[in-house]
């Protein structure tokens, strides 16, 4: 029996999860690792918790498994996105904790950018709507707040990367220094339709070039992580961007076919095929992946705040002890008794955009208690999603029959009816979740040839299918009370 290893390297946890040829998941590991928060609206995490949680999930999920390193074809990367890191390129150093995609401290170089009317410039080279999410700025940030940082990029000293690019780096013991075209384009200065680095987006930046890493294909072999990690020389063998990765390992190969991630944010995207199709109605316009240079094209949706509310009222909260104790609670009362949680904790994404956006909770009356907050909480995912959906069918024509499901978030009962219920869409979802990591797994094995695209279409481990159930009326009033609660809470922080 064959082995490909996945490394899913999340916002929250650093995971390796071992696949054999069948696409069965044999062993997995996860290592969870601290979010710093310095200042309101930052988020950081330390690049050594991110490397050390990934290497230490990795020999773990090895030594569970039993099997021997030899039969290990390949290792494929799967990883949060738009996170950034600036490392010295001699020593593998970090200047500085990594900026995480949630963080909005570059907000203001963001409305810089659009208020000298290169907004849709910006849009038309990467696809993107303006937004602090995206790595530019955030390397923009490091560059203009660490002294000498430019001067240094400059003359080659430094590499710039998203985790994918730096778990490569030194994977590989500082022989590769790359992205792939997944993971490029999230950072706000990749044009993705010449798929290359776009000179005027980084002169805008102030960026030098001297510092960025090559960009490669999805599924290719980047180099050989090193013997003394596993006791031999391994091909890495994709690289990809979580959602991507989650995109190709739920089989979506086909144009208007779509998945949804629950994770820490909730990520939709749709097959759109070998054509971008721009967005008129504020999603993203991404690569879906590029394989055998052919590149694959995708709309998404992007919402910040998934299970990590799920988190939030675990740990900030404390008004559940448990993560599967969101779903007990929720279905323990008949309804939400019209409390409305909006997650704009760090903002609004897809299709709002709202840098200044914030949390809240509306709705209360003296009867409201712990049950409607939390069950608000988990109809709130479900509520983006729909807002996400509904802008996506508008842009590109197509309405999915089926939504797609995965993610931790996904486990949760009510959740899944919940969603098909406001979406009036059948939802499925595969019995094995993992699918970022199947994802990344398939396009590494698809590189050393373990397998061949017949193989990846073969590979479906079942599925769990949510019908819905509620009538019209229903849904619509309750869809009428989100937008207006989420007309509330934007633009909450003055520029």
């Amino acid at each position: 029996m064959r082995y490909v290893i996945a490394l899913d390297q999340g916002t929250t946890s650093s995971r390796a999860v071992i696949f054999n040829e069948k696409g069965e998941k044999v062993a997995a590991a996860s290592r969870e690792f601290e979010q710093l928060y310095p200042q309101p609206g930052w988020v950081e995490h330390r690049p050594e918790d991110i490397l050390n949680s990934q290497l230490e999930a990795l020999k773990e999920a090895v030594e569970q498994s039993g099997i021997d390193v030899n039969d290990i074809e390949a290792v494929g990367i799967a990883n949060q996105r738009e996170t950034t890191l600036l490392w010295d390129r001699k020593t593998g150093e970090p200047l500085a904790n990594a900026i995480v995609w949630q963080c909005r401290r570059t907000a203001h170089l963001v409305d810089r950018l659009v208020k000298d009317g290169l907004g849709s410039i910006i849009r038309d080279i990467t696809g993107l709507i303006p937004d602090a999410y995206f790595s530019g700025t955030k390397l923009q940030w490091l560059l203009n707040d660490i002294p000498g940082a430019r001067d240094r990029a400059i003359r080659g000293e430094l590499c710039f990367g998203t985790v994918d690019s730096y778990l490569a780096w030194q994977l590989t013991g500082g022989k590769a220094h790359v992205t792939d075209v997944t993971n490029a384009s999230r950072t706000m200065l990749y044009n993705i339709h010449t798929q290359q680095w776009d000179v005027r987006l980084l002169r805008m930046m102030d960026i030098p070039p001297q510092l960025l890493p090559t960009v490669v294909d999805t599924s290719k072999v980047i180099g050989m992580m090193k013997k003394e990690i596993l006791g031999r020389e391994i091909p890495i063998a994709a690289l990809a961007g979580d959602q991507h990765a989650a995109l190709f390992g739920q089989g979506c190969f086909e144009s208007g076919m779509a998945k949804n991630t629950y994770g820490t944010g909730c990520f939709l995207l749709m097959n759109t095929g070998a054509k971008p199709v721009v967005s008129k109605n504020n999603l993203i316009t991404t690569p879906a992946w590029r394989i055998d240079g052919k590149m694959t094209y995708a709309l998404e949706g992007s919402v910040f705040m998934a299970g990590a509310i799920i988190k939030w009222l675990r740990d900030e909260m404390g008004l559940i002890a448990s993560a599967a104790e969101s779903e007990e609670i929720a279905l323990s009362i008949p309804d939400n008794g019209n409390v409305y949680l909006v997650p704009a904790f760090t903002g609004l994404g897809a299709p709002y955009w709202d840098m200044y956006g914030r949390g809240l909770i509306i709705g209360l009356t003296r009867g409201t208690g712990r049950k409607h907050i939390v069950r608000a909480g988990l109809e709130s995912i479900a509520y983006q999603t729909r807002d996400v959906l509904d802008a996506m069918a508008l842009d590109s024509g197509l309405t999915p029959s089926l939504l797609r499901a995965d993610g931790g978030a996904s486990q949760n009962n009510f959740l899944m009816q919940f969603q098909a219920d406001i979406l009036n869409t059948r939802l499925s979802r595969p019995n094995m979740v993992e699918t970022t990591a199947l994802g990344a797994a398939m396009l590494a094995g698809r590189a050393v040839g373990l397998w061949d695209d017949e193989a990846l279409r073969a590979l479906d481990g079942g599925q769990t299918e949510f019908t819905p159930t509620m009538d019209g009326e229903q849904r619509a009033a309750l869809y009428r009370d989100w937008k207006r609660a989420v007309k509330r809470a934007m633009n909450w922080v003055e520029a």
